[in-house]
């Protein structure tokens, strides 16, 4: 009996081990990604309104562009406004 509780008890910890750097991982991978957001909030706090102006936002959007770079945030306000979508010509 002493042999068989030997033989799982290593499998058990290997699976903990691989869950606790999965875990840091995660935890690691979301650390790093706020300081991309704090970083980048504080580019585009940085510029001026014509550069931002340029770059097709606004000071009041620094914060929801900073929190999700994957949405343009363009499209939501041109989709907002009602402006027809472009058609295909035939």
């Amino acid at each position: 009996m002493t042999l068989i509780q030997g033989t799982i008890w290593p499998e058990r910890a290997s699976i903990s081990s691989r869950h606790v750097r999965s875990l840091i991982r995660k935890y690691w991978d979301v650390f790093q990604a706020r300081r991309d957001r704090q970083r980048l909030r504080g580019t585009l706090s940085g510029l001026s309104d014509r550069e931002l102006m340029d770059i097709g936002t606004t000071r009041g959007e620094i914060d929801y562009v900073a929190s999700s770079r994957d949405i343009d945030p363009r499209d939501i306000v041109r989709h907002s406004r009602g402006a027809a979508r472009p058609t295909s010509s035939r």
